[in-house]
């Protein structure tokens, strides 16, 4: 049978406060969790010494970004703080994620130095790993092809959102109504036609001018031969008889 008395005490134990049963806690258990935060706390700072370490001022692997906010808002610029960076990294991975498939690249994979207050900073993408970095071409890549997406989050273009070393994307060539051959077929038979046009009008001028020169000609030549007779010179004595 169980002894009333053990009851009471066990009921006692399990009522007891969280803290007290902390306490009461076998002291493997409490060097156990100390070790833990230990091992987290290292892990943190040699993350944090190694991105330090991957991302540095003309990396080889890594671009600056320069953002020129009121330049292209005005007054309706925003301030660049913590959460525009978090949004500017969380694009990026976005970028990567869709030209590098078999890699979930995350916001951490991310990493950006040498961050001034005039809003621009270098950046260099890591693999899910966080070992090697990303090829420079890879990223290149990457942020043309996402190029549009990245301005529109931050309401800026290419000349206002520089990505220092990366051209900017070339704007989508218009396709005209009218199909250039056309065009220069138009201007083509419109040449010939106005071609003949001078053509037919030069010879038909030409050829009026030479007409009137032959009329002007006849006419000379008849004034020579046949004029008007002047009766009072003749020699008939019908005219000279007083």
């Amino acid at each position: 049978m169980i002894n009333p008395k053990n009851m009471s005490l066990l009921g006692e134990e399990i009522n007891q406060p969280v803290s007290l049963r902390e306490r009461a806690a076998p002291p493997e258990q409490a060097v156990h969790s100390v070790e833990m935060l230990e091992t987290i706390f290292f892990l943190l700072c040699l993350s944090s010494a190694l991105a330090e370490q991957l991302c540095k001022p003309d990396a080889s692997d890594g671009y600056k970004v320069r953002l020129s906010i009121r330049t292209a808002l005005g007054k309706e610029a925003y301030d660049w703080n913590e959460n525009e960076m978090f949004l500017f990294r969380a694009t990026l991975a976005f970028a990567m994620r869709n030209h590098i498939s078999g890699h979930k690249f995350e916001v951490s994979n991310i990493i950006v130095c040498d961050e001034t207050p005039r809003v621009s900073f270098w950046f260099v993408v890591a693999y899910p790993n966080i070992s090697n970095l990303v090829d420079k071409g890879l990223v290149e890549e990457a942020v043309r092809n996402s190029r549009h997406r990245i301005n529109s989050a931050f309401l800026l273009t290419d000349k206002t959102l520089e990505f220092i070393g990366i051209p900017p994307t070339l704007a989508a060539p218009v396709n005209p109504a009218t199909p250039p051959w056309l065009i220069v077929f138009g201007v083509v038979i419109g040449l010939v036609g106005a071609g003949i046009i001078i053509l037919l009008v030069s010879s038909l001028v030409q050829r009026k001018r030479r007409k009137n020169e032959d009329t002007r000609g006849k006419i000379v030549e008849n004034g020579h031969n046949e004029g008007v007779y002047n009766m009072s010179f003749s020699d008939d004595d019908r005219f000279t008889q007083m």
